[in-house]
């Protein structure tokens, strides 16, 4: 069966759904920094219920302990050194992912950079739990910048994936697939009941 134009052009020009989806996660991800940092600018500027909610809103996620955070205008971020390198780091690499990788790259690297990218975090973690070694805002900070923001790697092929998907599937070829067009002419030469009135209903 031939290809149709809508069809032919979906095949050979590159889709734009991939760097839709990457601008939809950068709007994400820097939503949640926003929210980080905005919950002590929100309590110092005496927006208490704002500052509340979103405080709340990360503590399933975080143990949001005073002495491991950072402080801006003398509140607390809404997450901990360790989860806001955890999201800076992901930010970070997220907004440079396409000078490093293509957007059209599914491939996923070997799981072994993952462990390797949370190793340093485990042993800062470790060390602190047996009570040899203090970890400081800075290794928790670090640490968690690096597993983030290999975690990138792990989770845009994913995504991109997706977006590929949704592009090969033109809307054209969902219409032509659901509807069939019948011309008048097919129409006018359709044979008639009316002259057989034996086989009407």
């Amino acid at each position: 069966m031939p290809f149709s134009p809508t069809e032919y052009r979906s095949q050979t020009q590159p889709s734009h759904l991939p760097l839709l989806f990457w601008l939809g996660c950068v709007a994400i991800v820097l939503s949640v920094i926003g929210l980080i940092v905005g919950a002590p600018l929100a309590a110092a500027s005496n927006h208490q219920q704002l500052a509340v909610a979103i405080y709340h809103s990360f503590r399933t996620l975080c143990h949001q302990l005073p002495e491991r955070s950072f402080f801006i205008a003398g509140q607390q971020f809404a997450v901990c050194a360790r989860c806001t390198g955890l999201y800076g780091g992901f930010a970070l690499v997220l907004l440079l992912y396409p000078l490093i990788r293509s957007l059209h790259s599914t491939d996923v690297p070997k799981v072994k950079w993952l462990f390797l990218a949370a190793a340093p975090l485990a042993v800062d973690f470790s060390l602190t739990f047996s009570g040899i070694w203090e970890n400081t805002h800075t290794s928790r900070l670090m640490t968690g910048m690096l597993l983030g923001g290999v975690m990138v790697f792990y989770v845009m092929p994913g995504i991109m994936e997706l977006a590929q998907r949704a592009s090969r599937v033109s809307p054209q070829s969902r219409i032509e697939g659901t509807f069939t067009l019948v011309s008048p002419e097919a129409i006018a030469a359709a044979p008639s009941d009316y002259s057989a009135p034996q086989r009407r209903i």
